[in-house]
């Protein structure tokens, strides 16, 4: 098993250009698997960590309600976002400045073929990241993500989950809200909740944070987690 993983920030970068990154990443290692199966080869399959942020994007998963945006291509352009289906899990989400977007590109057979016990290990990483900071991070019965008081009615989500896994390789991954502007959320019914809150570590606490040092941080607990060899 390679437990080597590649860590990227790829900063700023626009949605589409970041997906197809991904897609041509996700694609590479699926063909080292498929080579190895029909040829019985050995090659290690590589795997990647990238943070990056985003312009003002909303995406709706494949199991998503185009209903829940709620802004016409007009108002859109007025909000300068932009919008994508794309073929990850989840319902609809915004992406924008000051929140760490992680995509992770793992052949879970290098650390461990469950795709549950994946998605609650960078559940963990973020909690993790949050103690750092004195906030108490929890995870909500059925659903994914993080969130600050889960257990009553004032419950709100801080890191939204939807993940792709084919042949046990990841993509797509999380979207963790540092410094997020939360007004953009009020244009969407994120994840397809309409009932709940949404958050972010500047609300939180009440000033804005370091993102390279909070990156810093949830990539040390990223990697802990999975015992991964960051390089």
């Amino acid at each position: 098993m390679n437990k080597k993983v590649e860590f990227i920030d790829w900063g700023l970068i626009d949605y589409q250009a970041a997906w197809d990154r991904q897609e041509s990443v996700f694609n590479q290692t699926v063909a080292v698997k498929t080579q190895n199966r029909t040829d019985g080869t050995t090659l290690e399959t590589p795997n990647y960590l990238i943070f990056c942020e985003h312009p003002h994007v909303y995406t709706l998963g494949k199991s998503g309600h185009p209903e829940n945006l709620l802004l016409d291509e007009a108002a859109l352009i007025d909000k300068q976002a932009t919008y994508y289906k794309i073929n990850r899990g989840g319902d609809i989400t915004y992406h924008g400045p000051g929140q760490i977007v992680g995509y992770p590109i793992l052949d879970l057979d290098n650390f461990f073929t469950d795709i549950h016990l994946y998605l609650r290990t960078l559940e963990e990483a973020v909690i993790l990241t949050m103690a750092d900071y004195g906030l108490a991070g929890e995870r909500y019965p059925g659903f994914t993500g993080v969130w600050l008081d889960a257990d009553n009615d004032r419950a709100r989500k801080i890191c939204a989950m939807g993940v792709r896994c084919s042949r046990w390789v990841t993509m797509h991954g999380f979207a963790f809200n540092v410094n997020t502007n939360l007004d953009y959320f009020k244009n969407i019914v994120p994840c397809g909740i309409d009932d709940k809150d949404v958050t972010s570590m500047q609300r939180e606490l009440g000033s804005a944070l370091d993102m390279n040092e909070v990156k810093m941080r949830l990539k040390g607990h990223i990697a802990s987690l999975f015992k991964m060899e960051l390089c």
